[in-house]
Order: structure tokens, then sequence, then C-alpha cells
């Protein structure tokens, strides 16, 4: 998703709950680091649920909240990486509320997938299918 006149100059992250909306979520993560600096995922999940998911669909993180909670993760990201824009992509008010205290741009998720060309999960099934498969191949 390369806009003429865009800046690249960004630092985009991923609420949990976001990516795993998405239908292709390796395919997103990986395409988001055509127009951004740094990509990563916050959330206020224990750091192996975050590292299982991104494991699984063989996402390179350039950071993660690892034991921290959201809201310091996204401070101390700002801090650390410094580009022109700091963009959240989440899923409802409280992700909003959150992006903005901090100082983050929001984006909607369904927002970002339109403009980026990410196509949804349609329901939890869909997760539940890649999950079996992902599985397949256990004793």
């Amino acid at each position: 998703m390369s806009k003429s006149g865009g800046s690249t100059d960004m630092t985009l992250a991923f609420e949990l709950s976001a990516l795993q909306e998405l239908a292709k979520p390796g395919t997103a993560f990986a395409g988001a680091r055509q127009w951004t600096e740094y990509v990563g995922v916050v959330s206020d999940e224990p750091t192996y649920v975050v590292t299982n998911f991104t494991r699984k669909r063989r996402i390179r993180q350039d950071f993660f909240s690892g034991p921290k909670g959201r809201e310091e993760s996204l401070e101390s990201v700002k801090r650390q990486f410094d580009t022109e824009r700091h963009v959240f992509v989440g899923v409802d008010d409280e992700d909003r509320e959150l992006a903005e205290s901090v100082g983050w741009e929001y984006l909607p998720l369904e927002d970002a997938a339109e403009k980026a060309d990410w196509e949804l999960a349609d329901d939890a099934d869909d997760a539940d299918d890649d999950e079996a498969e992902v599985r397949d191949d256990w004793p």
C-alpha cells in the first residue's frame, strides 16, 4: 500500500485482538512493512499468548509489549522509535481512548483493512480451521 506523497516514517502498532480479526494476519503484517518503518504488537495478554500467535504466523515484530501493559508499551515504543507518526490499529473505543491518552493516532481495524486491502476473518470458525491446520502434525 505505497501511496505517492505518503510518509513511510511511521511506527505501526497492532492490538493483538485486531490482528486476530484478520483472515491473514501474517500477510497483513508483512504488507505493513512495505509502508512503515517499524511494526509490532501490543496486548495486555501474557507474553506467551502474543509470542505463540506471532510465531505460528511467522510474524517478525520490531517490538511487542512483553510483560508491560499496553499503555506503558505504547509510551516506551514512542520514545524508542522516533518516527514522524505513531499509529495504533485497534478494535474498540477502549483502544481509541488508549491511543489518544498516549499521543498515538488511532486507526480502527476496519478502516486500516479497507485502506490496505486486508481481508477480515468472516467468523470465529475460520480461526478454528487455521488452528486445526497448524496442529495436524502433532503426535
